[in-house]
């Protein structure tokens, strides 16, 4: 990929970053356990996993989006390094995403088939926290999409340069 492709993608993936930052703050800084327990079948392990996934999410997506900014803003343009972060993106953001390593949630892959949400709870869980979780999967299935490429591209540069 050329270089302009690669910081266009880049700045795509920042500007993304961003939005998905400035939500889960949002949400996160009004959201207590107290007030998900509210929720009649809500559990509050489940709750507490969640909360724990999403703050994790908004983490590793901070450092994401500082190493963005970095790369974006070095001259001459670090081609390589963005490439390597934007794997690193797919890998730490986007599938932490669809497949939390403490199962907060999972990704229900028939539902591409049916145009249905794809993130399933394996419990019941308060209705505004199935809605930010529906409110950002669309983004990071686009996302997702993108940076599939970087999956094997990156991969392959690995294996080829040893």
């Amino acid at each position: 990929m050329g270089n302009s492709l690669v910081k266009t993608q880049l700045s795509d993936v920042k500007g993304f970053l961003t939005d998905t930052i400035n939500t889960l703050e949002t949400y996160l800084n009004d959201t207590t356990i107290s007030q998900l327990e509210q929720h009649k079948e809500s559990d509050t392990n489940t709750n507490r996993l969640i909360l724990s996934n999403l703050r994790k999410l908004l983490v590793f997506c901070e450092e994401s989006l500082d190493a963005c900014s970095v790369i974006i803003q070095s001259e001459p343009f670090q081609k390589a390094s963005a490439e390597k972060v934007l794997y690193q993106i797919f890998h730490r953001v986007i599938e932490e995403f669809f497949s939390p390593k403490n199962d907060a949630w999972y990704e229900d892959s028939r539902s591409a088939y049916t145009g249905k949400n794809s993130i399933k709870f394996y419990k019941s869980v308060p209705e505004n926290l199935q809605q930010l979780v529906k409110g950002l999967e669309g983004e990071f299935q686009r996302i997702r999409e993108e940076l599939e490429y970087y999956e094997t591209d990156y991969r392959t540069k690995i294996i080829q340069s040893k």
